[in-house]
């Protein structure tokens, strides 16, 4: 596409991915794994936008910058570092990368753990974006469904027009919204001028915006306080602005999207790039000694060296809930 100018690429590196424990730990989230051919999510999310927009941004924290740091430097690619004390969510981190850079710039805000392919949908789709977020709006991503998938939020729209956003649904939810035809996966990803984000979350959650600003206005390098920082409310961007805006333009989006946020989705991604499987559809993540699953079909064990995990595909998302519990009883298994 035609190169806009000052446009900068947001990338979020804040997730911990706890529903791919034990091989994404707060150590090493999975957005830096080199699970796919080879690469991190976070390499590919910043080489896929690197010849569309004019410079990067990474927002992250004191406990993952040095991994972005360490893949930005080894591909030679310049950035500009934001890095919070602690996480307070997509609006707070969001506002950020809005205060540091100048009103009229275009951010394109992503996450940095999603995988997308068919890039030339990609590059329609960023430039549509781009064009409605220089005329003023607030842009989100929709993603044509596939399947009923209870792991994301949908949007519902008409035309260009968000009618509402949902949150995950459950299976017969949504299977009722990819019959009616007009909800679409809400990517979590946006576009917009930086002043006009800061004046709908200033509109919409004052209290976001003037605690993010004093945090901001305080900075040291890029660098934010950890006592300003936890003064700032921890809510999303769809709570906090996404919802209750009148700017909202969606635009709907034909290129292949997964945010690998479970082991059903990483399982469909390695089989599709070759990654052995039995006949039985069983298969092994991180280890190659030969493996024998009797009795069993579509079930995924996945080997670290300090912990385990069996499961069966359909009961990816219930992960979080081991997650949840080592938390309390072994922490030190998620670090």
């Amino acid at each position: 596409m035609k190169k806009q100018p000052a446009v900068t690429h947001v990338i979020l590196t804040g997730g911990v991915g706890s529903r791919l424990w034990p091989l994404s730990r707060k150590s090493q989230p999975k957005q830096y794994l080199d699970l796919f051919e080879g690469k991190s999510l976070f390499a590919m999310t910043v080489e896929r936008n690197r010849t569309l927009v004019d410079q990067i941004m990474v927002v992250g924290n004191s406990d993952n910058c040095h991994l972005s740091r360490h893949v930005l430097e080894k591909s030679n690619t310049p950035y500009i570092d934001i890095v919070e004390s602690t996480p307070r969510n997509t609006a707070a981190a969001i506002a950020f990368a809005a205060l540091a850079s100048d009103p009229e710039a275009i951010l394109i805000v992503t996450p940095s753990d999603h995988i997308i392919g068919d890039m030339e949908h990609y590059n329609k789709a960023i430039q549509e974006a781009v064009e409605k977020a220089s005329n003023g709006f607030i842009v989100t991503f929709g993603i044509i469904p596939t399947k009923p998938e209870t792991g994301y939020g949908y949007i519902e729209r008409k035309g260009e027009d968000v009618v509402s956003f949902r949150e995950k649904p459950n299976q017969v939810t949504a299977r009722e919204f990819i019959s009616k035809g007009n909800f679409l996966w809400n990517s979590g990803m946006f576009c917009f001028k930086a002043g006009i984000f800061l004046e709908e979350l200033k509109t919409y959650n004052p209290e976001v915006y003037e605690k993010s600003k004093i945090a901001w206005d305080n900075n040291s390098n890029g660098n934010l306080d950890l006592a300003l920082s936890m003064d700032i409310p921890s809510i999303s961007i769809d709570y906090a602005v996404m919802e209750r805006s009148k700017k909202i333009k969606v635009v709907v989006s034909e290129f292949s999207w997964s945010d690998l946020g479970s082991f059903e989705s990483v399982y469909d991604y390695l089989v599709a790039t070759g990654h052995p499987v039995d006949p039985n559809g069983n298969m092994v993540i991180g280890n190659t000694n030969y493996t024998a699953f009797v009795g069993m079909k579509n079930t995924i064990f996945v080997y670290t060296d300090t912990a385990n995990l069996i499961l069966q595909k359909n009961s990816s998302q219930d992960v979080k809930n081991v997650y949840n519990a080592l938390e309390q009883e072994k922490p030190e298994l998620l670090q």
